[in-house]
């Protein structure tokens, strides 16, 4: 009796492992390289969007999207008081995602454009001469990670 016991339970657990095993893994969604491109383009819309499912990345989940940070890495982020931190945040997310899905080379030019546009639009709710010096620190940053990536 011990023996038929413990043969079925080493069956039952063959057959268990076995479909555990040939059961599909969840596929990344195959609109994976259209979404990504559609949150890292110059538009405001664009940055709106990707911010939105920034704030419910759990939404994504699916998506394997890589959302970690380091910012405007060694650089300030929030260069003379101007919040270029988010705007980073999103660069390093077309960074990281572009570089995972093996598409980086042919996307980093409007990566750092969109970067560029979304520093701009920082620098659009200041006048005068302190719009001026927020102009020149977005071309600043713009230059560093088209020049050193």
């Amino acid at each position: 009796m011990r023996r038929l016991v413990t043969t079925l339970a080493t069956t039952a657990v063959a057959a268990a492992t076995a479909v555990a095993l040939a059961a599909p893994a969840q596929a990344v969604p195959a609109d994976k390289e259209q979404v990504l491109a559609s949150w890292t383009d110059t538009s405001a819309s664009s940055y709106d969007t990707w911010l939105s499912a920034s704030n419910s990345q759990g939404s994504w989940a699916d998506y394997e999207f890589d959302w970690s940070t380091d910012y405007c890495s060694s650089s300030p982020d929030n260069p003379f008081g101007f919040p270029f931190q988010t705007a980073c945040a999103r660069h390093d997310f077309g960074y990281r995602n572009h570089k995972a899905m093996g598409i980086f080379d042919a996307n980093k030019a409007r990566i750092d454009s969109a970067f560029y546009e979304d520093l701009k639009r920082v620098c659009n709710n200041y006048d005068g001469g302190t719009k001026t010096a927020c102009d020149s620190t977005a071309w600043t940053y713009y230059q560093a990670v088209k020049i050193l990536g």
